[in-house]
């Protein structure tokens, strides 16, 4: 798995616990594993159709920088599946799993279409060097 994203958790993220507002977390996730899938997918068109239990084992507090990790575990027909993993960036203490989070591939008219796509590819496989 490639952690790509780090946060660092700032007052406006905390919850009355003081800890990790979950929702914050979450919108962290999506957002990133939307920028993944657009780039899988060379497509900007993608809606999140599914995400699975989200397990939360640890609460990251104040100060502390989460790293998010995404990886692609299926390409179906119209649609690509990843799981995430969150972990603290320092002690790399697992954070939240979510097994299954699912896109699909939309064209021009919102409706679901073929992406072509078999495996995980990497811009500078597609683009050379950036």
């Amino acid at each position: 798995m490639r952690f790509h994203t780090r946060k660092w958790v700032k007052p406006e993220d905390l919850n009355p616990n003081n800890t990790l507002f979950g929702g914050r977390l979450l919108q962290w996730i999506d957002e990133e594993a939307a920028l993944y899938a657009i780039i899988q997918l060379d497509n900007r068109k993608i809606v999140t159709k599914y995400m699975s239990e989200i397990d939360f084992i640890n609460a990251p507090k104040q100060g502390d920088i989460v790293e998010i990790g995404i990886i692609a575990t299926k390409f179906g027909r119209t649609s690509l599946t990843l799981k995430c993993e969150v972990r603290d960036k320092i002690n790399r203490l697992p954070i939240l799993t979510i097994e299954k989070i699912v896109f699909v591939n939309l064209d021009e008219n919102d409706q679901p279409t073929p992406h072509g796509k078999t495996e995980i590819s990497f811009p500078v496989d597609r683009f050379g060097e950036e």
